[in-house]
């Protein structure tokens, strides 16, 4: 099975349009479908149209519930005033499927644990990166049972080893940050265990239209878009 792996939406609907394109026969989402992006509502309502089994995210849980996102100072400005933006548009069955999000599942795949969460297994503010050290890693992942672990919330794609876990990061499909414009995602073959990184082009022009139209902060939001990080 072809397991499609998509995280850190962030509202941009042609983004998550163009990944959901990619050959697939199931998909799991790691979270953060809101702030940032334009069209929150429309990805909410692609992934519960798809009953496509969803973590919360860091965002996800400070609109639904008001509280802190745990942004770092360098895009906190753009969170709280996009925020407002999204919890104005959205309807209230949007935030109440926000609001059921779990925080992590788990789930066997041919004799393989797979653990799926959006920051780290401790919280959803938790950032592992690709050069996050491994005594740190592994405090954060001591309490997990699993042979693979999905985690989202950095940006950063990545497929890493640490002792006899392999960690998977499939970058975010709606606000890439590893300086590479297009959206990214992972593909998870559970009969090899392999884990493809993949990045696939979408119509930028149609969301920067988007964003210039409605949302506050439009062409810092752009330029980050525009420059991938």
């Amino acid at each position: 099975m072809r397991l499609l792996i998509i995280s850190d939406i962030h509202g941009n609907k042609e983004a998550l349009d163009a990944v959901m394109a990619i050959g697939h026969d199931a998909v799991i989402c790691l979270g953060d479908l809101v702030d940032y992006g334009p069209s929150p509502g429309a990805c909410i309502d692609l992934l519960g149209e798809h009953k496509i089994p969803t973590i919360r995210g860091n965002h996800d849980n400070a609109v639904a519930s008001g509280m802190e996102c745990g942004c770092g100072y360098e895009y906190k400005h753009l969170s709280l005033a996009t925020r407002e933006y999204t919890v104005d548009i959205l309807n209230g069955l949007q935030m109440d499927f926000l609001r059921k999000l779990p925080l992590n599942l788990e789930r066997t795949e041919n004799g393989k644990k797979l653990y799926f969460t959006h920051g780290s297994p401790l919280s959803f503010y938790d950032y592992i990166k690709p050069d996050t050290p491994e005594e740190t890693i592994k405090e954060y992942i001591r309490d997990v049972d699993a042979d693979f672990i999905f985690i989202g919330h950095s940006h950063l794609p990545f497929v890493r080893k640490v002792g006899g876990v392999t960690l998977v990061n499939p970058g975010s499909v709606g606000q890439p940050r590893d300086c590479d414009i297009r959206a990214s995602c992972a593909v998870f073959d559970t009969e090899t265990s392999h884990a493809e990184l993949i990045r696939v082009e979408y119509d930028m022009e149609m969301v920067f239209e988007k964003i210039r139209k409605n949302m506050p902060h439009s062409e810092e939001l752009i330029s980050i878009l525009k420059r991938g990080k």
